[in-house]
């Protein structure tokens, strides 16, 4: 949205209206998100100030109760992106789905990140072959981003590598404050660069670094819960899917039954939407449990990682 529309807004001028463009609140939907602090750094401004643009806003995109039908319709423009796998996409609902944060966790080579290179490719293929027709956001934490695994899988469902590569956006985060900023960073490329899909690989890897023991544990749930809250407001204002790698750890005191516990508690388990729990199987096979949903029930499915990707 340009800037005039914002300026219509009550304590909102010309100059004003410029700051909110600069910081990144562009439309109105933007704005009635926000909460007032955020809006009071962005253009320096008190908080009666920001309450008053924060309400007006509200106001303009009709923030109120709805009825179920109306939701629908709504629902009627979440799209979904392919995994490469049949079996999988059907475990996920149609795929990895708009306006949702989809979670993958799971010990070192479960193949997380396979799938998240694979998300990488097949969200530029057309509608039609189970893309978006868009680019993407890759932030990695890990320093596990492979752009030649990229190129193979692109060669897998017929793209140009190089135009895949091109439409591919990879910073690498340091620490739990850099991937923070990229996130906000992130906010820029959405329409300029016309990107459909977020991938953090992985998420909760800074943050397990930088706050250690269990003193450090209140304000590292608070700092997560506040990244991932972003998160889900940018996925749900741009209709743009996310996907998430998280690492897992052993439960020392389950004696029984598969000790694995993803990390980040439960903050991030009531952020994700969708949670898949992957795990090695023998040869090139995995399988890919959905342990959470909030339409699809619990089941689990066999994969298989390729040359050419992730595969049935």
């Amino acid at each position: 949205m340009a800037v005039n529309p914002l300026k219509d807004l009550p304590g909102v001028g010309e100059k004003t209206a410029e700051k909110l463009v600069e910081a990144g609140y562009e439309d109105m939907m933007a704005i009635a998100a926000a909460s007032i602090g955020e809006i009071c750094d962005a253009i320096d401004c008190g908080e009666g100030t920001a309450e008053k643009i924060i309400d007006g806003a509200r106001h303009a995109v009709k923030m109120d109760f709805e009825t179920a039908e109306t939701v629908y319709e709504k629902r009627k423009l979440v799209r979904k992106i392919t995994t490469g796998s049949q079996k999988l996409d059907a475990l996920l609902g149609g795929g990895i789905e708009t306006a949702a944060i989809t979670e993958a966790h799971g010990a070192f080579g479960s193949s997380k990140t396979q799938l998240a290179f694979q998300l990488s490719v097949n969200v530029q293929l057309p509608e039609e072959k189970g893309g978006l027709g868009g680019g993407c956001v890759f932030i990695d934490t890990e320093n596990t981003f492979r752009p030649e695994r990229v190129e193979m899988m692109a060669k897998g469902v017929g793209l140009d590598p190089q135009e895949v590569l091109k439409n591919i956006y990879v910073a690498r985060a340091y620490n739990s404050d850099h991937q923070l900023l990229l996130v906000e960073k992130a906010k820029e490329l959405l329409k300029d660069k016309n990107v459909k899909l977020l991938i953090i690989d992985s998420l909760t890897s800074l943050f397990r670094s930088d706050y250690s023991g269990r003193g450090e544990l209140a304000p590292r749930q608070q700092k997560l819960n506040r990244h991932l809250h972003n998160i889900q407001k940018i996925s749900e204002v741009n209709n743009l899917a996310v996907y998430i790698t998280n690492q897992v750890m052993a439960n020392p005191g389950q004696l029984f039954g598969d000790p694995t516990t993803p990390a980040g508690g439960h903050v991030l388990a009531h952020a994700a939407t969708y949670r898949l729990y992957v795990r090695r199987s023998r040869e090139d096979k995995r399988v890919a449990k959905l342990i959470d949903s909030p339409s699809m029930p619990d089941a689990e499915v066999i994969f298989r990682v390729t040359d050419e990707g992730i595969r049935d």
